[in-house]
């Protein structure tokens, strides 16, 4: 079978790639370079030493490697929304855009026009087939699933992929890599936002805002003000440092109120909440065998799970859940399961 491997020079990709050499494939690697901001280091996914890694990686295993400039279409499809939905007061993953449609969008057409069967990556997800339809479900690994940003694929992305890595531990991983002798066997896991500065997301929104970040005021849960804020996408749900006020208890950011561009602040009770509505839908299983019935709930990435009623809302899904949940997020995923298996997931409304 002929394969293209997404690889990023760092141990799973790599693992993955010499996974499919030495069970007999025909493998290619593949790096997508993507877009960061001027003036500061290159995006940390394909950064020059990752690109490096990866060819060497791809020397070692005697396999062709190939760096495409997707540069453009990354700030096109991730960057750019990611602002405009900071700026309309909603909290984005952008992870979540940049699998569906550069990851497994971008590159799955790049790697079909080199005949490829199929797509590699080293996510930690479980992929199986039953009747004609393909079930995605966790990672073997509970620190390392990584099917919460993947939920938005289509079956017929699905169709094409191929996760060796979600049978494994992350220690399996790097046992592996050094059993490969890949020199990547120890690197560090990459965590942050990849196409922002040293200074992080709220500097990078500040910089493309535009003159879009307005100072407006700080009230408490019954609109007394309390203070200055220096603009709404500054500040996160569940937010308590950095705010800038001397105040006799603690509060927290409990909502970004974008009409009246206030920060609304509560105390600790005040994160809590028991429903939610979710939109723009996307199901990996039949909803309907799953309306008023129990799923597990994940409403962040890494975040521990909940479990929620599921009913339906018109167009939207409503969340009850069974205990209340801290810090729900405007723009942020929530994603349901089935035991392990992934049903779908949705966008949080705040």
């Amino acid at each position: 079978m002929k394969v293209v491997v997404g690889m990023s020079g760092g141990v799973d990709s790599s693992v993955a790639a010499a996974l499919l050499v030495q069970q007999g494939h025909e493998v290619i690697g593949l790096m997508l370079k993507l877009w960061a901001e001027e003036g500061c280091r290159d995006n940390r996914c394909c950064a020059p030493e990752a690109v490096d890694q990866a060819r060497s990686v791809a020397r070692q295993l005697g396999i062709p490697f190939y760096v495409l400039d997707y540069k453009q279409v990354f700030k096109q499809k991730v960057v750019d929304p990611f602002v405009g939905t900071y700026l309309a007061g909603a909290t984005p993953n952008p992870c979540l855009s940049c699998n569906r449609l550069v990851r497994f969008g971008a590159m799955m057409e790049e790697a079909l026009a080199l005949g490829a069967d199929k797509l590699v990556t080293g996510h930690y997800v479980r992929l199986e087939e039953q009747a004609g339809r393909f079930l995605l479900k966790k990672g073997l690994d509970p620190r390392k699933d990584q099917s919460y940003v993947l939920y938005q694929l289509s079956q017929a992305q699905l169709a094409r992929c191929l996760f060796p890595l979600g049978g494994m531990e992350k220690s399996q991983t790097r046992a592996l890599a050094k059993e490969f002798g890949l020199e990547v066997a120890s690197k560090p896991d990459s965590q942050d936002l990849c196409f922002v500065g040293d200074d992080g997301y709220r500097g990078f929104l500040a910089r493309r805002a535009n003159g879009a970040f307005g100072s407006g005021n700080f009230v408490d849960t019954q609109g007394r003000v309390l203070g200055r804020h220096k603009g709404l996408p500054l500040y996160t749900i569940g937010q308590r440092k950095g705010l800038g006020l001397s105040l006799p208890e603690p509060l927290y950011v409990v909502r970004l109120d974008r009409d009246k561009n206030q920060v609304v602040l509560g105390r600790e009770s005040a994160r809590e909440a028991s429903l939610a509505l979710v939109d723009q839908l996307l199901w990996q299983q039949d909803p309907g065998p799953y309306w008023g019935r129990e799923v597990a709930v994940q409403v962040r990435y890494n975040s521990q799970e909940r479990f929620a009623r599921l009913e339906p809302h018109g167009p939207l899904a409503k969340l009850h859940f069974l205990e209340p949940v801290k810090d729900l997020t405007p723009g942020q995923a929530a994603v349901f399961y089935d035991g392990d298996l992934l049903v779908g997931g949705g966008i949080l409304l705040g």
